[in-house]
């Protein structure tokens, strides 16, 4: 059975991966294990040991708590993470963050905008 904290990890490790346009391949290489215990850490199947999400934080270029942000303090349910699975999110999300600064504040006054005349 997954555990949700495991499921959450593996989460964040595929957002930041696909945010930093690696491949599991690239990452599984960099951290010296096969793709597909890269799979298996991303969907919660297997859990990522200390020292492996050390590994993992190092090729993606993060600090390790990264991959518990959001997690719901005191509990071990996820909060707000089902845009992670999103794929036109994500696809957003990058397109977003490959802008200048200055087109990304205009793109988010606009976003704001337009959902308050939504609502």
């Amino acid at each position: 059975m997954k555990h949700p904290v495991d499921v959450h990890v593996g989460k964040r490790v595929r957002h930041r991966r696909w945010m930093v346009g690696m491949t599991q391949q690239q990452l599984a290489e960099q951290v010296g294990i096969k793709f597909q215990q890269i799979q298996k850490y991303e969907t919660g199947m297997n859990r990522v040991s200390a020292s492996r999400l050390w590994e993992i934080a190092e090729a993606l270029d993060v600090p390790v708590d990264h991959f518990f942000e959001g997690l719901k303090e005191g509990t071990s349910s996820v909060e707000g993470q089902d845009f992670l699975a999103d794929k036109e999110a994500m696809e957003l999300i990058r397109a977003y963050y490959a802008m200048p600064e200055n087109q990304r504040r205009r793109l988010f006054d606009l976003a704001r905008v337009l959902s308050e005349s939504a609502a």
